[in-house]
């Protein structure tokens, strides 16, 4: 069970789109969705940070997973973000997103209560042994004031559906600490754009892509040049990359994704309240990115999508 999902590649931290009455589009979403398998994207992630969880209600995240499982048509592995204030309420949700057939859950920290230690990884513990579905545990602690750090994970090496790791601290150390104590015993993943070369450098297997939603070959050429050794080729893309991918690490990231998802045609930037659209200023500084980035977009090396 706990080795189902093919640990590998680029999962984009899939968008939720909203209607300008900032009621969710599920049929604009399966479009996004469906666009990005073809695109050759290895999994997606659906009501993660950058799928507005926190801004959804729990029948608006199954009817989104059920979505994504549609437009996938199994091609690719559906998980579903969970994030919620208590660990009871994380394992109604995770039962939920089970029974509509997610392929397995990306589980964030309790939100608002700053966790110890201890606490965090009982509620890891607790929602993942509540539910027969692989786990990706889920640190960003400069979003979510949580961090999960390597002596935490390693306290859970013995819940054996927690397979998978995703790190958006930006501290590629940790990748190392966690194998120096466990070996290949959990599965790591890039979460920070920005950083994911260096994070493949030293073991990341996978990476949840916030830009990939507006760039996703891109996303998953560049992770398999690095994947396979080939940095000569993938330094150039992640320096035409760079700008972008530096948006993700923005407090605003999801106004920022979404704006870029949108000028590349592929979505909308619309958010649901309370985040709002990006002041002119930011939004400027944003479109003048994008633009220096579709006028310079490189030609792809071949990697097999």
């Amino acid at each position: 069970m706990s080795r189902a999902v093919n640990w590998s590649g680029v999962f984009p931290a899939v968008t939720t789109q909203f209607r300008s009455d900032f009621s969710v589009d599920l049929d604009a979403t399966h479009s996004v969705i469906k666009n990005l398998v073809r695109d050759g994207v290895s999994g997606l992630i659906i009501c993660g940070t950058v799928g507005e969880n926190t801004s959804l209600s729990t029948e608006e995240k199954v009817s989104l997973v059920e979505v994504a499982k549609d437009a996938s048509a199994g091609r690719v592995p559906v998980l579903s973000g969970i994030a919620e204030f208590t660990s009871a309420t994380a394992t109604k949700v995770a039962k939920e997103i089970q029974r509509v057939g997610a392929d397995g859950i990306m589980l964030m920290p309790a939100l608002v209560y700053s966790s110890k230690p201890f606490e965090a990884a009982a509620h890891f513990r607790s929602v993942a042994s509540s539910i027969d579905l692989p786990v990706m545990l889920y640190n960003n602690p400069p979003i979510y004031k949580n961090d999960v750090t390597p002596d935490i994970l390693i306290s859970l090496a013995d819940c054996e559906n927690i397979v998978c790791f995703k790190d958006s601290s930006g501290d590629t150390r940790r990748f190392i600490d966690v194998r120096n104590e466990v070996g290949d015993r959990f599965v790591l993943f890039a979460g920070l754009d920005d950083v994911v070369l260096e994070s493949i450098a030293v073991g990341a297997e996978g990476w949840v892509s916030g830009m990939s939603n507006a760039f996703p070959k891109e996303g998953e050429t560049l992770f398999r040049l690095a994947r396979d050794g080939r940095f000569k080729e993938a330094i150039p893309l992640y320096e035409w990359f760079m700008p972008l991918l530096h948006l993700d690490a923005r407090p605003d990231l999801v106004q920022c994704i979404k704006l870029c998802e949108e000028l590349a045609g592929r979505g909308s930037a619309i958010t649901r309240p309370p985040r709002l659209a990006l002041p002119d200023a930011d939004r400027e500084f944003v479109e003048a990115i994008m633009s220096t980035a579709l006028a310079n977009r490189p030609v792809l090396p071949q990697v097999g999508l």
